[in-house]
């Protein structure tokens, strides 16, 4: 059954109304919920997947809206999956959608002459030139690819050398079945503070529910300070209510972006290599004036 859901451009708008609502600034978490709800998206329109990569349609489209309007200077980032509203953004989210959609359309031509430009420079000076316009939504979805071809018990060491390299000590993989899900535990030092951590390693393609978190919590009442789920995949609105509601133990959620940027952040299996560009432009008052 084909589920239809919104174009990438049909949620560019709604990305700039909900960013600046939420105060200018929101995590990609924050973005989809608003999305969610404002779009009035089902939960079999948020859980459809391409079929070639299993990988979730909405929230990668949603990731395309936000590269596109980075590109046209609407949105800036601001590290570790939150996004900015910029000024030029703030303008634009008073603009009808079809408003946005041609001036983001125009500022991409612009972008992706300059950078054919740039390209047939660095082609003729024997340099290697590559697409990085692209290259920001693209290297995620191989990424992620890589973690959900991953042993279970392969991707339970990447998260533990994940824990470890995020500071985290005592940091154990049980391998355990029938223990609630808990896949290991680890110790987490702030400053003169120390919190036992169990976690739980999902590589879903689609989201994960309510009833998951629900029951890892059960798994680790009275028996550590916090939890943290790691997917590869999404997690459901209500499944992020049910890791922060009032009255119970807190759950921290890791999807597969983030867990991506962390992979990046850390350099595990992600090398960054810095490719640095000159934009030179001409200024003829300065001939004019001489």
């Amino acid at each position: 059954m084909t589920v239809s859901l919104p174009k990438y451009d049909d949620f560019m708008l709604p990305t700039l109304q909900a960013i600046r609502d939420l105060g200018g600034s929101a995590s990609i978490e924050e973005i989809q919920d608003r999305l969610a709800e404002t779009l009035g998206l089902s939960q079999a329109q948020l859980d459809a997947s391409y079929l070639k990569s299993g990988a979730l349609i909405a929230p990668d489209r949603m990731s395309w809206a936000r590269s596109y309007l980075k590109i046209a200077g609407m949105l800036a980032s601001g590290g570790k999956g939150v996004w900015l509203i910029t000024d030029a953004g703030r303008q634009a989210a008073d603009q009808s959608s079809a408003q946005v959609k041609a001036e983001v359309r125009k500022l991409l031509a612009a972008h992706n002459a300059l950078n054919a430009s740039r390209r047939s420079q660095a082609k003729a000076a024997g340099a290697d030139a590559e697409d990085s316009v692209e290259e920001e939504a693209a290297w995620t979805e191989v990424l992620l690819q890589e973690l959900r071809a991953m042993a279970p018990d392969a991707f339970e060491r990447l998260a533990q050398r994940l824990l470890r390299e995020s500071g985290f000590v005592k940091v154990e993989v049980t391998g355990k079945s029938g223990d609630g899900g808990i896949d290991g535990s680890g110790v987490l030092r702030m400053n003169l503070i120390s919190f036992h951590v169990l976690f739980q390693c999902k590589r879903y393609s689609g989201s994960v529910r309510t009833d998951v978190v629900r029951n890892f919590r059960g798994a680790m009442q009275g028996r550590a300070d916090k939890g943290l789920i790691i997917t590869t995949g999404t997690f459901t609105a209500d499944a992020r209510k049910e890791a922060t509601r009032d009255g119970a133990p807190a759950i921290d959620l890791i999807d597969g972006e983030a867990l991506c940027q962390l992979l990046k952040e850390k350099q595990l299996g992600v090398q960054v290599r810095p490719v640095v560009t000159e934009e030179i432009s001409i200024d003829p008052r300065f001939f004019a004036d001489i």
